[in-house]
């Protein structure tokens, strides 16, 4: 469309040019259409249509309004300039609401109609009086079906999205019961079996410590082997939940090094750790880092992300950036129960369980940086 009016306006122009050479209002006609072309180029970068917004921005309202009154005016001054009002029918529908629309694309209609009888030289043609009107209803009823049409699409592809995240969090759900079913089975089987059989042996163990002292014994000794065997189990269990990235042996830094890729955000290393960290401040860090990235990707529609891992002697941090939408200090979101594993109140809780501190600065439209530090006891 942006092409059709371009091409509709030099044509107007030449045929101007060429019918009516040197005319006194040929310098007039050349500046208007100069001006008409700016104008109309200055239009995607001045706010959101209607169709985007729920109010056009005032200034794309002025720019609407100046744009028809050139077109007018060159309208007034060389007839043939109508032909440019097909474009503008549409200009005028994405811009305005509908029934503001329908009574510009009128007026443009009867503009165009009084250009084409003054081109007639005062000849009757029906042709002239009921074919600007046909092209405009026709312009007006294509436009609005492909709006009602977008309407449905945009409409059900909420719908979609909804319905996935719904069935996520229903998987989500159902992966944690069967998860806590599991690790309750394994527990049951293993450390409770083994804490009621050392139970039983130390009980026996009591009673016939006097009489028996060797048997006595032998059960201790027994419930001593059970005790390491449970000590095996539970530090398998720990093996097991911590997170997959470092169960397999890697350091903090390559699992927050693959979990970047991941999710295709930037990570950097500043300072290097006076001695090895902790296990659970590494599982802390690295469950902190995949939390907020899962924020970024499901509710900041950020382009970018970036994580950075500080060690400042007595402490490390992780700091976690993104441009998106941002929040504000009042509307601090939070999880949602059994909906999100990784919402704020999560991240909260891990760092104050280490005793560490969490900052969030945000603003809409300007990013969030999320700042988690944690202490180190000094090394000996």
């Amino acid at each position: 469309m942006h092409v059709a009016f371009f091409m509709l306006l030099g044509a107007s122009l030449t045929r101007f040019l060429l019918r009516h050479p040197g005319e006194a209002r040929t310098p007039w006609i050349i500046a208007l259409s100069i001006t008409l072309a700016l104008l109309y180029v200055l239009g995607p970068v001045l706010g959101p249509t209607a169709a985007a917004a729920a109010r056009p921005a005032p200034r794309r309202l002025v720019w609407l309004g100046g744009v028809v009154a050139v077109w007018m005016v060159l309208v007034v001054l060389a007839p043939s300039f109508a032909w440019c009002a097909v474009p503008l029918f549409y200009t005028g529908l994405r811009t305005l609401p509908s029934r503001a629309a329908l009574v510009l694309v009128g007026v443009l209609t009867a503009f165009v109609v009084a250009a084409q009888l003054r081109l007639s030289h005062g000849g009757f043609d029906p042709n002239l009086m009921l074919a600007p009107p046909a092209v405009a209803a026709v312009a007006t009823a294509v436009f609005l079906y492909m709006q009602r049409q977008a309407a449905r699409q945009r409409a059900l592809i909420d719908d979609l999205i909804r319905t996935r995240r719904e069935l996520a969090a229903t998987e989500r759900r159902e992966g944690t019961l069967a998860e806590r079913q599991r690790l309750s089975m394994e527990i049951h089987d293993t450390l409770a079996q083994g804490l009621s059989s050392q139970q039983m042996l130390l009980q026996a163990a009591d009673r016939q410590w006097d009489a028996d002292s060797e048997a006595a014994r032998r059960h201790v000794r027994t419930a001593a082997s059970i005790a390491e065997r449970n000590l095996a189990e539970a530090r398998r269990f720990v093996h097991d939940l911590a997170p997959a990235d470092l169960a397999e042996g890697g350091s903090l830094e390559e699992a927050l090094r693959t979990l970047a890729a991941r999710e295709s955000a930037a990570f950097r290393v500043d300072g290097a750790p006076a001695g090895g960290l902790p296990d659970r401040v590494q599982s802390a860090l690295l469950r902190i880092a995949q939390g907020a990235l899962a924020n970024v990707r499901e509710h900041a529609n950020a382009r970018t992300a970036a994580l950075t891992l500080t060690y400042l002697g007595d402490q490390v941090v992780l700091d976690i950036a993104d441009d998106g939408t941002g929040f504000g200090p009042d509307d601090v979101p939070s999880a949602a129960p059994g909906v999100r594993g990784h919402g704020l109140p999560a991240i909260r809780a891990r760092v104050r369980q280490l005793g560490g501190t969490l900052t969030i600065e945000s603003a809409p439209g300007e990013g969030t940086v999320l700042s988690a530090a944690i202490p180190l006891e000094p090394t000996s």
